[in-house]
């Protein structure tokens, strides 16, 4: 037991190992499965990439504990066996610092968008960095000062000094999770976030329990090697609860794949429970339709705007119109239900706003930045310019061709059916193609796939961009 407990592979090690790697089994299925299963598609923004280095970050944690502590047994001392290099930087900057490092950046995002109302004012990356930086030098200072025995324990001091860095960035946690407290978010956002707090915390405690039983009596085998089996377990569970919980929209992570959140909806007006706007909801007997009346009159029948948008994405160039159902919804949020318009508005700001958006609109310069750096994203009028653009755009191009398209002719004639037989209201003669994704996160309930249309159009791509 004396020989392996300072050599390694020792059996409970070896069950230890095994926890650890059915973990990490776990987790990386938690990562991929949403994408092989649901067909969710990868968002660009930091609601995917700050997921992502969560789980880079978990692995790191639990390869730097197998490492540094002996768990498996080598016959010489490599270089890359270094206790600064398990111990110090990949357990520190690259894992436990990275992992709450991840989740101060997203609530600090929760923060400004739901309390102060506006986007970020710093890009997450560059916030992830600047975050990152105190365990960086710490992890430099101990580099320098070489603290570590051959065992890679540290004395009683730099343990202070570690353990309370680590206890500073879940304290920050807590800070900001206050600040939020009184949001009503729809999504569990602020309880998926103390869940991440209680999971850091018991992590803090274990690992301060286990590194004195290790520093008090260092000679005692078998304690040595029960804190250290102690360490790597707790620890893979914990790593695990710390994703048990997704972190939903807008704060997007595909850890989660429970039932509850298997749930739907092919707009994020349906998910935060916006009726579809548009005067099919009232029974009108006749519709007529006027090539002559203006096209803002149009669309709000909602369904000459159904065919609009199916004819807009037959020509590939359906954004304008998507954006104003989407902008429509928007508006039919009260103006006292702040909460809910933010998502709304966030929602379109990433979908259609936003550089390099999946379906980014073309608008000018100015406008654009009007509304990404607006000090209200609640506000009523904040899309209202942008539209104004957009429509003037499909006036121009997609409404001259849409009356002489087959879309067109088709409505005419359900109308004309309608109008001859009144019970065919809810038995219509349409059958239309679903809409495009209107959510695009990849991991809140709102995942819908793309179906490609081919109509006879004029191709309006190069024009509306």
């Amino acid at each position: 037991m004396a020989a392996c407990s300072s050599k390694g592979g020792c059996p409970s090690d070896y069950v230890a190992l095994s926890a650890a790697l059915l973990s990490m089994i776990l987790l990386l299925l938690k990562a991929t499965l949403p994408y092989m299963i649901h067909k969710i598609p990868r968002s660009k923004g930091s609601s995917f990439w700050l997921v992502a280095i969560q789980v880079i970050a978990s692995l790191n944690l639990l390869l730097s504990i197998v490492m540094a502590l002996n768990f498996l047994k080598f016959r010489k001392r490599h270089w890359w066996r270094s206790c600064y290099l398990w111990a110090v930087w990949i357990e520190g900057p690259l894992g436990f610092g990275l992992l709450l490092s991840c989740r101060i950046t997203q609530i600090f995002q929760l923060y400004y968008i739901f309390v102060k109302r506006r986007l970020p004012p710093i890009r997450s990356y560059i916030f992830l960095l600047l975050i990152l930086l105190p365990w960086v030098a710490l992890a430099a200072v101990i580099q320098i000062k070489k603290p570590l025995n051959d065992r890679c324990h540290m004395g009683t001091l730099w343990i202070i000094l570690v353990m309370g860095l680590h206890a500073l960035y879940v304290v920050a946690l807590i800070a900001f999770a206050g600040a939020v407290h009184h949001v009503e978010f729809r999504f569990h956002e602020l309880n998926d976030l103390w869940r991440g707090i209680l999971v850091s915390s018991a992590s803090i405690g274990i690992w301060v329990a286990a590194y004195v039983m290790n520093e008090v009596r260092e000679d005692i085998s078998w304690l040595e090697i029960a804190s250290r089996f102690l360490l790597l377990v707790m620890t893979s569970a914990l790593v695990l609860a710390f994703f048990s919980f997704s972190i939903s929209q807008p704060l997007v992570s595909l850890m989660s794949l429970r039932k509850k959140n298997q749930k739907e909806y092919k707009t994020m007006s349906q998910a935060l429970g916006i009726p579809d706007s548009g005067i099919l909801l009232q029974r009108e007997s006749t519709i007529i339709l006027d090539p002559n009346e203006p096209l803002e009159k149009l669309l709000l029948n909602r369904r000459f705007r159904q065919t609009f948008m199916e004819f807009a994405d037959s020509c590939l160039a359906g954004e304008s119109v998507h954006f104003y159902d989407e902008v429509q919804h928007f508006d039919k949020i009260p103006i006292q239900d702040s909460v809910r318009r933010i998502y709304m508005a966030r929602h379109i700001i990433e979908k259609y706003i936003a550089a390099g958006a999946p379906m980014e609109v073309n608008i000018s310069h100015r406008i654009r930045q009007e509304i990404l750096s607006t000090n209200d994203l609640s506000h009523t009028d904040l899309f209202k310019n942008a539209l104004g653009e957009l429509m003037q755009l499909m006036k121009l191009n997609l409404a001259r061709d849409y009356w002489s398209s087959m879309y067109f002719m088709k409505l005419e004639e359900d109308i004309r059916m309608r109008a001859v037989d009144p019970e065919m209201e809810h038995a219509s003669g349409w059958n239309f193609p679903p809409k495009l994704s209107s959510v695009h996160c990849s991991d809140d309930p709102f995942q819908h796939e793309h179906s490609p249309r081919n109509s006879g159009c004029h191709n309006h791509d190069s024009e509306l961009r």
